[in-house]
């Protein structure tokens, strides 16, 4: 029960210190710009190709593959028909609120709390996998449609070529597959650089909430609502239905899954739509509120399926 309060607690005060940044004069758009940028073609990269070289790959044949897939994929249809009936958004705003609804905090939140919830952090890399090699590239490809104005075929074969995030995401999965271990003295300046990615999205996104009245950005407080409960509410409960009823996962991996489905969403949402110019008000104040909600849903959780395990 403590990681939950712990995890939650560290993203919120590097949040913070974002946010007093602003507030102090330290931090305006140009600033913000500037770390998205650098996330986005750097520090992110660096991490996510460190994430993915150190997971075990056997877990992509586990029930945890499938099911995240199921379930992140069942949440982002639900947003994309709501959005078909009554936001009726251009697509890249619709990728945006989709991928809010449904992207989770896997590797900044997911793995203190899965670690301290259950023990080990198994859970987290599975997600992470689902995430960056087949949710990402398909939300960063409608997004580069959409700043395109056309869909082309070439575009569509060599977005995963163009995007850093990607890129590093598979060549983490070549080596990793391959089973290649990097010498330390390659390690250690990526491990450094991967360990910026965290704090600079969190930093961005506090700057970002600076002079930003919730849910009166620019009329779309249905689609943030939407977003946000389809990601605390409606998720997690999908997943315990999925591993339940499908896969009639037992106790510890129905816990798994269900507290990585709850987790709040994850501030590369804030991130895609920071760096494409879309969906910016959607993606940032659902990361905001699904934080927010996600402490006391974490905790019910715990609460109801950890002594049932």
């Amino acid at each position: 029960m403590g990681g939950v309060l712990v995890g939650l607690a560290v993203i919120g005060a590097v949040i913070a210190v974002g946010y007093i940044a602003a507030r102090c004069g330290l931090g305006g758009e140009p600033t913000v710009s500037a770390l998205t940028r650098t996330a986005f073609f750097i520090t992110n990269p660096v991490l996510l190709f460190t994430v993915v070289l150190e997971s075990d790959l056997t877990v992509v044949f586990s029930a945890y593959v499938p099911l995240a897939l199921v379930t992140a994929s069942a949440t982002a249809l639900l947003y994309v028909l709501a959005s078909r009936l009554w936001f009726r958004r251009p697509l890249a705003e619709t990728a945006i609120g989709a991928m809010a609804s449904s992207y989770v905090n896997a590797n900044n939140i997911g793995i203190p709390i899965t670690l301290y919830a259950l023990g080990d952090a198994t859970p987290v890399a599975p997600v992470l996998l689902v995430q960056l090699l087949l949710f990402a590239p398909l939300v960063l490809t409608l997004l580069d449609f959409s700043v395109a104005g056309r869909v082309s075929p070439r575009l569509l074969l060599s977005q995963p070529f163009r995007n850093p995030m990607i890129i590093a995401s598979l060549l983490g999965v070549v080596l990793a597959a391959f089973k290649v271990e990097l010498p330390g003295p390659v390690m250690a300046p990526l491990n450094l650089l991967g360990g910026a990615a965290v704090p600079v999205v969190l930093l961005a996104f506090g700057m970002s909430l600076h002079g930003t009245r919730m849910l009166r950005s620019g009329g779309h407080t249905a689609e943030i609502l939407t977003a946000t409960a389809l990601k605390s509410a409606v998720m997690p409960a999908l997943a315990y239905a999925v591993g339940r009823f499908v896969f009639n996962l037992d106790q510890p991996m129905l816990l798994g899954v269900v507290l990585m489905a709850a987790l709040p969403s994850a501030q590369n949402v804030f991130l895609f739509a920071g760096k494409y110019g879309r969906g910016i008000a959607v993606a940032r104040e659902t990361v905001l509120l699904s934080t927010a909600a996600a402490a006391p849903s974490l905790i019910l959780i715990v609460w109801l399926l950890a002594g049932r395990t």
